[in-house]
């Protein structure tokens, strides 16, 4: 859930009452008594309450927990995967959400499992935001990521447009990693991963074409679901709240 803006100050421990366009946002989020909300107070700090009465002019929450310092990254990372099989997907969102990713781009690539395939075993393909929520619950985040429609290779990379660091991880070749994000300034990143048999050269040509890098994590080939959660950490590390 995002969180909710409140003009007036906060302590753990007080009852906190809140009408109008703040009401109409937490109806919006589905809460309802006893659900737990991230609060922005007029000073900029983030606290957590639980919902102890909700009614149609009115509600009221319990402020229990203060965040002495944000919980959201200065780095916004748009995770586009391909759609793996079994439950690496699930690993994949539950671990990039709780590592700050922004929006995850579930897509189909050519070496890739098709959606309609994965279901046809495993009908999860609809816990993915719930799968989210909960790990933003996990790591005390503000926001849920947004997990996108799953889609085609070519509307995934039509999605990518303004300005952001386009990175792919490509396992024959690519520019160091390192080097790349030093050198840049962006706040925003692209991060392409694809499935377990790599991309196609005419995948990679289409790639560059939309502005995307070819960088490589190493020299050992990495599962999918690694190369995911291990990229977003890296740039996390590098450019964002980490270490």
């Amino acid at each position: 859930m995002d969180r909710i803006m409140l003009d007036q100050s906060f302590r753990v421990g007080k009852e906190v009452f809140i009408k109008g366009p703040p009401l109409e946002a937490l109806r919006f989020q589905g809460a309802r008594v006893g659900s737990i909300i991230t609060l922005t107070d007029a000073e900029g700090n983030d606290f957590r309450g639980r919902v102890v009465h909700l009614a149609k002019e009115e509600a009221s929450l319990l402020i229990f927990d203060l965040f002495p310092s944000p919980t959201e990254s200065p780095l916004e990372i748009i995770l586009l995967q391909a759609l793996p099989e079994k439950e690496r997907m699930e690993l994949i969102i539950q671990k990039s959400t709780e590592l700050g990713v922004s929006m995850i781009i579930p897509f189909k690539s050519e070496r890739s499992i098709s959606l309609e395939e994965r279901e046809a075993n495993q009908k999860k393909a609809h816990r993915w935001q719930h799968l989210a929520i909960k790990a933003v619950q996990q790591s005390r985040r503000a926001r849920v990521p947004l997990i996108r429609e799953y889609c085609s290779f070519i509307e995934a990379l039509e999605s990518c447009k303004g300005e952001g660091l386009k990175i792919l991880l490509w396992e024959k070749e690519g520019k160091n990693l390192k080097t790349i994000l030093r050198q840049s300034l962006l706040k925003k990143i692209y991060t392409l991963i694809g499935p377990e048999g790599g991309f196609t050269e005419e995948e990679i040509k289409l790639a560059q074409e939309k502005g995307f890098i070819p960088v490589k994590l190493g020299q050992r080939i990495l599962r999918t679901e690694t190369a995911a959660i291990t990229l977003v950490g890296i740039l996390q590390y590098e450019l964002g709240d980490l270490g």
